[in-house]
């Protein structure tokens, strides 16, 4: 399984646009094939942060998600918006 955290700083002005396509993503993400969980979370000590942590049950299942005209679309809108940092693990 792979493990994605993406770490997503945004300015105050631009919050409630980049958290609406983020709950967007994780709605469509967890109806595709292969997603075993998605979720997004705000940072308690860091209110400019948010985290959107998802598992996939494999490479093929990530690689579909990321083609997606839903990933397109709203990963758009949130790098549009802010900034992103991807960490990836594999277990």
């Amino acid at each position: 399984m792979l493990r994605l955290n993406c770490f997503i700083r945004v300015d105050d002005d631009r919050y409630e646009v980049v958290l609406d396509a983020a709950r967007r993503l994780t709605e469509a993400s967890l109806l595709q094939v292969g997603c075993v969980a998605y979720d997004v979370f705000r940072s308690a000590t860091r209110p400019d942060v948010l985290m959107i942590c998802e598992t996939w049950r494999d490479q093929a299942a990530l690689d579909a998600h990321s083609a997606s005209e839903e990933f397109a679309r709203y990963v758009g809108v949130i790098r549009e918006n802010a900034e992103m940092k991807l960490e990836t693990f594999e277990f």
